[in-house]
């Protein structure tokens, strides 16, 4: 069973920094996509950053030159560094994984999302 585990949400200031942390834990041998989503209130989830174990990234627009993710594949962890915080910027940010390969050489193509962490951006 394969689970996402976020940390590092909180309450920041605009212009504040935070980085957000998930590890996905289970007999996985590897993870094609890795990502962040977030859903403000009363909006939709959309997609934030995503990052491909082949090393490709995808960024919304909004948060381009601001946020930057990366990956530790050894460790099943993505990192969400976010700076220059804006009150946009707030909402529950999810964790995202999918294309999983267990140790037992199982795909499964479905997508996993973790509880999500709240991120509040405001003075």
């Amino acid at each position: 069973q394969v689970q996402l585990v976020e940390s590092g949400g909180g309450l920041v200031q605009p212009g504040g920094s935070l980085r957000l942390s998930c590890t996905a834990s289970g007999s996985i041998e590897s993870i094609n996509v890795m990502g962040w989503y977030r859903q403000a209130p009363g909006k939709q989830r959309d997609m934030v950053a995503v990052h491909t174990r082949t090393g490709s990234t995808n960024y919304a627009d909004s948060v381009t030159g601001r946020f930057a993710i990366s990956r530790d594949s050894a460790r099943n962890t993505v990192y969400l560094q976010m700076n220059s915080l804006k009150p946009e910027d707030t909402g529950v940010y999810y964790c995202h994984a999918n294309g999983i390969t267990t140790q037992a050489m199982e795909f499964y193509p479905r997508a996993y999302w973790g509880q999500g962490t709240q991120v509040t951006v405001s003075s």
